[in-house]
């Protein structure tokens, strides 16, 4: 199917070859301002050069032939010549109802499938989930499914912060609070417990503290870091605790990312990648890619085409240390070795951007990807409070993830608590999926690449564009659907009822003789006939449907088939076999059919709204 930006750059670059320029001047992409305009074209930018001209003059004489554009509602110049673009409401709408005919709504499968390693998620284990958590979950998943919907292998990988001083510090913690642990007892030569001293509760509670007693204390921070070397060279009790770490917290990471519906196919984190670590660094250092900087292991990665400096790519401290460099470069290794994959993208915060450009090029460098493996950086912005700062709890702090989901929930119950239409149970699903629908909505109708401000009262609302007031409108529908169904059906059943009980008497009112041949094949013919009344309403009722949501071919179909198609095979066929009789049951027959067929077209478009 073809993408509304194609639409666009069409009509863009006809308009650049009529006003006398190159039509590849007609390229549009979606825009860096979405408060400003939904898609941009920077064509005249571009020629001004090649046409020694003003590009403001090139736009203008472009945007003159673009008046009767059939998907462009308002085309306006920018200086210094920006041509902005956004788009008819109603062709929106009738690329909606193409999109709804198609299977996978539009979706086209490719015809090179690849396999690709998405990473996205990248939580610290130990650590509960946060708000900046959302955006990478929601996206990720997003980009997977898509992915997979057009015949692309995706393997989604939560990526987890699982290695590292953080481990440290919760060791250091737990041995104070809780010496006489197994685990602490260097002597100790039997089988530590299964279950964990701890639970989700306190070890979340044990990480901030035993944060904050570092930065204070500088004997805490060495025991601390020491705790680090310690488990990362393979001491067993301390291996004992990270492992109960591991558990514990990966399984309170998937009841959460369940609530978002996300969901990941690898559960690794960063200690995966450490068995990877020393035969790599090795490897570098002989071959020649990596050197001594100050004391520190780095690869060159700045290239002559570039007009800003790009830092070295750092993979090992002067202390011998690995940073997050090393780490992402290690588990390129894995994964190239495990999953010979086509590509491997990365959805992270876009302030993360010259990491990555390191990582990518220090990788291909040094053939740790190969040459013909795309390597993907999907930057997402920031989620901003209303006061344009990153989100955070009215106290001050980073709201949980848990948190966010709960008061969004209870703002839905209270809201749907008002109307007294659903109680109890249902009720509060209803206010969990209502939820769910105001996050993920809020996140996905921004822009990703952008900051965006995330407005609780607004997203929840059950007015304007937002996912509440999406899902409301379809109940809506349905609650119309039904009462105009019910309604039609009646009517219908009084028509039918009059006509067979008293069918005679209200065709005597179109005869003065009740005796003649006419009388008698009309009063004959209306007890038959009448059977159409009990379906004809609901196939008004379904082409009245399509009409009303923008698809009027649906809604020309519905009516050709029971006004002319059916009733027309009808006339051919039955009184052929059946006798000239026949032509009475032409009629309800019809509707029968159109009925069969209205029925599935409707469930079809209601379906499709509420999976969507």
């Amino acid at each position: 199917m073809k993408k509304i930006i194609d639409y666009i750059a069409e009509e863009l670059s006809e308009a650049f070859e009529k006003a006398g320029y190159d039509r590849t001047y007609g390229k549009v992409t979606l825009s860096n301002r979405p408060d400003l305009c939904e898609y941009q074209c920077n064509g005249a930018m571009a020629g001004a050069k090649a046409y020694k001209k003003a590009p403001f003059m090139i736009a203008e004489d472009v945007v003159a032939l673009l008046e009767d554009s059939a998907c462009m509602e308002e085309v306006e110049v920018v200086k210094p010549g920006f041509i902005n673009i956004r788009l008819k409401k109603s062709f929106v709408a009738d690329y909606l109802n193409q999109m709804e005919e198609t299977d996978n709504l539009g979706i086209e499968k490719t015809e090179h499938p690849e396999m690709i390693v998405l990473d996205y998620g990248g939580p610290n284990v130990a650590k509960p989930l946060h708000v900046g958590h959302l955006r990478s979950a929601i996206i990720g998943e997003s980009v997977k499914r898509i992915s997979r919907k057009m015949g692309h292998e995706v393997l989604g990988d939560i990526h987890l912060g699982d290695w590292g001083y953080q481990m440290g510090l919760i060791i250091t913690e737990l041995k104070e609070r809780k010496p006489e642990l197994p685990y602490f007892d260097e002597a100790f030569e039997g089988e530590y417990p299964k279950e964990a001293p701890f639970t989700i509760s306190e070890l979340e509670e044990i990480y901030p503290t035993a944060s904050g007693k570092a930065k204070e204390d500088e004997t805490y921070r060495e025991n601390a870091l020491h705790a680090t070397y310690l488990l990362q060279n393979g001491h067993k009790g301390y291996r004992a605790i990270w492992n109960h770490i591991i558990r514990v917290s990966v399984s309170d990471l998937k009841k959460n990312y369940a609530n978002l519906n996300v969901s990941f196919d690898l559960w690794k984190g960063e200690s995966d990648a450490q068995a990877y670590i020393p035969d790599m660094i090795e490897r570098l250092k002989k071959e020649g890619f990596a050197h001594e900087d100050q004391g520190a292991l780095v690869i060159d990665v700045q290239e002559e085409t570039d007009t800003k400096e790009i830092p070295p790519c750092m993979i090992q401290k002067s202390d011998g240390a690995s940073l997050y460099g090393t780490t992402d470069l290690a588990t390129l290794v894995q994964r190239v070795q495990d999953y010979h994959p086509d590509k491997v993208a990365y959805v992270v915060d876009k302030r993360q951007e010259l990491h990555f450009t390191q990582v990518f090029r220090a990788a291909k460098k040094t053939g740790i990807v190969p040459a013909e493996t795309e390597l993907k950086f999907l930057g997402f912005g920031t989620m901003n409070g209303k006061d344009g700062k990153p989100f955070k709890t009215r106290e001050g702090g980073v709201m949980r993830l848990e948190t966010l989901i709960s008061e969004i929930t209870e703002k839905m119950y209270e809201k749907i608590s008002e109307n007294h239409s659903i109680e109890g149970e249902e009720a509060k699903q209803t206010a969990k999926l209502i939820g769910m629908a105001a996050i993920k909505y809020g996140d996905l109708s921004n822009q990703a690449s952008k900051d965006y401000v995330f407005d609780v009262d607004r997203f929840t609302s059950f007015e304007g564009n937002t996912g509440p007031y999406i899902l409301y409108t379809i109940v809506r529908i349905k609650s119309i659907l039904k009462l105009a169904a019910r309604t039609n059906s009646l009517i219908g059943i009084g028509l039918f009822l009059l006509l067979l009980l008293f069918g005679e008497q209200v065709i005597g009112l179109f005869f003065k003789d009740h005796g003649s041949e006419a009388f008698e094949i009309a009063s004959r013919g209306v007890s038959i006939y009448c059977f159409a009344f009990l379906l004809c309403g609901l196939n008004i009722l379904a082409s009245s449907y399509f009409t009303a949501i923008g698809n009027a071919k649906i809604s020309i179909i519905i009516s050709a088939l029971r006004g002319l198609v059916f009733v027309g095979i009808g006339i051919l066929v039955l009184p052929a076999v059946f006798g000239i009789d026949a032509i009475w049951y032409d009629v309800p027959i019809a509707e029968i059919c159109t009925l069969s067929v209205s029925f599935w077209l409707v469930r079809r478009s209601l379906f499709n709204n509420r999976s969507n």
